[in-house]
């Protein structure tokens, strides 16, 4: 059954509220997660040093935590700033980057949902079944495929880990355990540019910012995310252009367009 999300009106709240989005998230992309949220109309913050991450996390209405280029140090960094998150009752994205890649991504990775609270989880299909104790191996940061009922899996960690998980691909999947949403919106270019699933936390959380029920605002924010990819394709040449319209797209998403294209259904 198709279901219609309050994109747009989430949208006009993250421009008029203009909420600090908190990231402790990937080198690689850091700039490009941060002109993503202020591209949609908050303010980004990317402030990693663990000496000041609780206060940066004190001001922010929203945290993302992403670990794609993670340290031990690093980790603990997020650790203090999740608990800041947790007390102030704000929302915590974790990306788990190339979760099922190493033995130290995982074992952080776990850490970090066993020590703090996190209330949406994000990754791809390989990603999100080891995050379920699925026995895969994630290709660097590439998902792998993974012969199971994402659907089903991804309810049962929900439930199990009382947050929202969402699996990125295709059909992304994004349910709290009772409802389940799926986004069929996006554009197979999304995958030729590196940072676009680290962006996509960035949206999330940006998203989460402004909307409590966290499932509603992940669902949201992936329409609204890859709306603006399926329009940015039409004029974009490859990737580096694609990139461009990307973020013009985001940039001038209208009403209309928003309502038109979403292709957003209950599982």
């Amino acid at each position: 059954m198709k279901n219609h999300l309050p994109v747009v009106e989430l949208l006009k709240q993250i421009r008029e509220k203009n909420p600090v989005v908190h990231h402790l998230t990937n080198w690689v992309t850091i700039y490009d997660c941060a002109q993503v949220v202020k591209t949609l109309g908050a303010s980004p913050v990317m402030a990693h040093a663990r000496e000041e991450v609780a206060d940066m996390a004190g001001i922010a209405s929203a945290l993302v935590l992403n670990i794609g280029t993670l340290t031990p140090e690093f980790v603990e960094a997020m650790k203090t700033a999740a608990q800041t998150a947790n007390r102030k009752g704000i929302p915590v994205v974790l990306d788990v980057c190339g979760a099922g890649a190493t033995r130290l991504r995982d074992q952080k990775a776990f850490e970090l949902l066993d020590q703090v609270r996190i209330d949406i989880l994000k990754g791809n299909v390989s990603e999100i079944a080891r995050m379920a104790g699925e026995k895969v191996r994630t290709q660097g940061v590439d998902a792998v495929q993974v012969e199971k009922d994402m659907v089903a899996l991804a309810q049962r960690l929900a439930s199990q880990r009382r947050m929202v998980v969402v699996i990125t691909g295709k059909e992304d999947i994004v349910t709290d355990g009772k409802t389940t949403y799926l986004v069929r919106n996006g554009h197979p270019m999304m995958g030729k540019v590196v940072g676009t699933g680290c962006m996509a936390a960035s949206v999330i959380g940006t998203f989460a910012a402004v909307e409590k029920d966290l499932a509603v605002a992940a669902a949201s924010a992936l329409a609204c995310f890859e709306i603006a990819a399926e329009c940015a394709v039409k004029k974009a040449k490859g990737p580096a252009s694609f990139k461009e319209k990307l973020l013009d797209g985001l940039f001038t998403l209208d009403a209309k367009v928003l309502g038109r294209m979403q292709k957003v259904f209950l599982a």
